[in-house]
């Protein structure tokens, strides 16, 4: 077995089975701050017996262990069709080991193979640097969360949001309202205001790498930030909808340009089973650092 890929299993591995420290900080806070003997603070205590078990086990945190999707920052010349290669070979047997669910269907036939190898599956993104440093990011989103991200296109009348920073807070606490109940909460939004469709969405997504109790360094992003948190935390639909104070762990928000025509904000979700984990390899592809 090559280095990397045993370097990608435990990547996978890791990932499946431990919440990142940040995560697990925000989601005792979450517990702390809930009034004892509600249900809210039965439901956190749960997902606290949860990611003990999970980690003690080594084995899935949630029963759904979701799309698998690669972030690597490379350096220029990098041999990106072989890392390829080795991370679907990695899915393929860290699946065969339980540390990830076979849970990737073909879309046409519903055929499940055991694999989780097919179109779109992995997913691996690449981002040439002109440093040394290799880093993979590891991204293991549910559908439950998936299911309950949105896009909207400004202005959306009926929410009476106009096309400014105003009309893109109503419709992400929109997203955050219409979510509740659903996507296994307390959850994290990740917001991309512009772009298109599909980079709307991406560039969402990579907001799920940033640390939770980091801030936004675009002081009107930030704002915008830390405003839809304290809201939505006062709405008070609580862990898995059951009421309380804990609706979202945090906000991340990013920009993109766009053209004059189109005005989008699209939102993702990500469930409290935030599993997201990093790695930087050194030169003969083994892990020399942990980024979570």
């Amino acid at each position: 077995m090559s280095v990397l890929l045993e370097s990608l299993i435990e990547l996978i591995r890791r990932s499946s089975a431990e919440i990142p420290d940040d995560v697990n900080e925000a989601l005792v806070r979450s517990l702390e701050s809930e009034k004892k003997g509600t249900i809210a603070e039965s439901a956190m205590r749960i997902i606290e017996r949860n990611i003990e078990l999970a980690k003690r086990k080594s084995q899935p945190i949630c029963q759904d262990t979701g799309s698998v999707i690669f972030y690597v920052t490379c350096p220029v010349h990098f041999d990106t069709v072989t890392f390829e290669e080795v991370a679907r070979e990695a899915v393929k047997e860290a699946t065969r080991k339980g540390f990830l669910r076979q849970n990737s269907v073909d879309s046409i036939t519903g055929k499940n193979d055991g694999t989780n190898l097919g179109p779109g599956s992995p997913t691996v993104h690449f981002h040439q640097h002109r440093g040394a440093a290799t880093e993979v990011r590891l991204v293991l989103k549910g559908g439950g969360c998936e299911n309950v991200g949105a896009q909207y296109s400004l202005p959306q009348e009926t929410l009476h949001a106009n096309r400014d920073l105003d009309g893109c807070r109503r419709v992400i606490l929109d997203a955050v309202l219409q979510a509740q109940g659903k996507g296994c909460g307390p959850g994290v939004l990740g917001v991309c205001i512009g772009g298109d469709r599909a980079t709307g969405y991406e560039f969402s997504k990579q907001q799920f790498l940033r640390l939770l109790g980091d801030r936004n360094p675009n002081p009107t992003l930030d704002a915008l930030e830390q405003d839809i948190l304290k809201t939505a935390n006062d709405l008070g639909i609580g862990p898995m909808g059951f009421g309380g104070r804990t609706t979202l762990l945090g906000v991340k928000i990013c920009a993109a340009n766009r053209v004059p025509a189109s005005y989008f904000v699209s939102v993702s979700y990500m469930c409290w089973a935030f599993r997201r984990q990093g790695i930087e390899l050194d030169a003969a592809s083994r892990i020399s650092r942990w980024l979570y």
